[in-house]
This record gives C-alpha cells, sequence and structure tokens, in this order.
C-alpha cells in the first residue's frame, strides 16, 4: 500500500511517501524542513515536489494520512485541510492519526518507554506514554494536556525502565524532569515525522475527506480567553 502522510502539527513540517506491506516497509521519499516559514507556504508544494522526483502521481497513492493532533492549532488545521483538498480532488481515502502515537514511532525497534511530548504552553505538554517492544507499539495512556509536575509524578513507576522524549517538548520536559533514567531521543528523530505518521496510519481506520476533523485536546487560547471573560462578566453580575 503506497501512503502519503503530511506533518505540520508543530514547527518543523514534513511529507513523506512510503510502500507498506505485511511484510515490508520502505521509505520511498521524505522531506523535512525547520524554518519559521509557516506550514501553507512549505507544505503542498514540499509533497508535491516529492512526488515528482519520485515519480508518483496522487493517483498512484492509495490513503493520505496526517497527524490531525494534538499540537498547533493553525499547524494542525493547515495539515488537515491539505490531506482534505488531496482527498477531494483524488477521492483517495485518508486518515487522521494522533501525533503522539505517531512520534513513538519514531523509536520503533528499541526496548523502552516512550514518552510523546509537546509544547502545549502555560506549564503544560500534550502527553502520552508508549511502550516499545522491538516493532510494537503499545498504548500506555490516552492523549492528554498535563502540567510539568503530573507528567514528573507519573513518570516515577518506570524509574526502573529507559524512558525517551520524543517531540517538539523533549529538551522542555528533559530539563524539567531530570532523573537519570529519563533521555532525550537523538536529535535526527526526535521531532515529528511523516514516515512514522505513514507507520502508525495503517492501525487507523481510513475515513473520506468529508470525515477527516482536527482533533484538540483543549480549546484554542482565544476561545479559553473568551469563556473566561464571559465567566468574569457572570461573577461580576452576581455581586
Amino acid at each position: 500500500m503506497l501512503i502519503l502522510g503530511l506533518d505540520s502539527s508543530a514547527i518543523a513540517g514534513s511529507c513523506a511517501l512510503c510502500d507498506i506491506s505485511s511484510e515490508k516497509v520502505t521509505v520511498i521519499a521524505s522531506s523535512f524542513v525547520n524554518t519559521k516559514l509557516t506550514h501553507s507556504q512549505t507544505l503542498l508544494p514540499m509533497a508535491e515536489e516529492m512526488l515528482k522526483n519520485s515519480g508518483v502521481s496522487l493517483e498512484d497513492v492509495d490513503l493520505l494520512a496526517v497527524n490531525n493532533g494534538p499540537g498547533s492549532f493553525t499547524g494542525i488545521r493547515i495539515g488537515v485541510a491539505a490531506v482534505k483538498g488531496l482527498a477531494f480532488v483524488s477521492n483517495k481515502p485518508c486518515v487522521g492519526v494522533s501525533t503522539l502515537h505517531s512520534l513513538a514511532y519514531n523509536l520503533i525497534g528499541r526496548e523502552c518507554i516512550v514518552c510523546a511530548v509537546m509544547d502545549a504552553r502555560c506549564n503544560q505538554f500534550y502527553n502520552a506514554l508508549f511502550e516499545v517492544e522491538g516493532d510494537k507499539i503499545i498504548r500506555l495512556t490516552d492523549d492528554r494536556a498535563l502540567s510539568s509536575d503530573d507528567l514528573t509524578e507519573e513518570l516515577k513507576k518506570y524509574k526502573d525502565r529507559s524512558v525517551i522524549l520524543v517531540g517538539d517538548g523533549a529538551e522542555i520536559a528533559y530539563k524539567k524532569l531530570c532523573s537519570e533514567n529519563i533521555l532525550l531521543a537523538p536529535p535526527t528523530i526526535r521531532l515529528q515525522r511523516a514516515e512514522s505518521v505513514c507507520l502508525a496510519a495503517t492501525g487507523y481506520k481510513t475515513v473520506s475527506a468529508q470525515e477527516l476533523l482536527p482533533l484538540y485536546l483543549r480549546l484554542p487560547q482565544a476561545e479559553r480567553e473568551r469563556l473566561a471573560k464571559i465567566n468574569e462578566n457572570k461573577t461580576e453580575e452576581r455581586k
């Protein structure tokens, strides 16, 4: 199965073309950028150039996959919109993949606990824990937004295991957690990668372009501020 994967859930953006079967995984091509340009400028042109250089057309692709959350609200919307557009014009099925789940696939082939962490700001991380046993990824927790204190406390139960931090929040978390068994993933596999989106996609239910939606773990900041203002006004009215 030929899978085109996209990721724009954080600062870095990437795309990958993978041929995946029950016997073999082949990464045909991949492209990765970590610049200050917005994903709306880079993501689709990068994917189009990658397909062209691979000699593959969109019609040849069997499945479109994208990290649909958690992550940057704008980034997630751009990635989901890109895949929805490609799926509409090509009438291809698509898959929305948990960003945290796909990050665990960066460490496939190892024996460890993966702590996928993304910077959610406000002293919080988007986080999920996974156990990696060779080519198996076992989910240990749901995707959630945790404070650094709560994450520190939870990881104490894995003090006898190697815990590897991966994700755009890995370096921030590493400085806060400070434990000998907690390690940073190497820079080459630390951030979100579209190759891992393709690998994770095979375990998800396919949906149509219309059904593909972003998944947020919390409301956008503007919406949180709006609701806070409404609650504040209600409190003032009661006085």
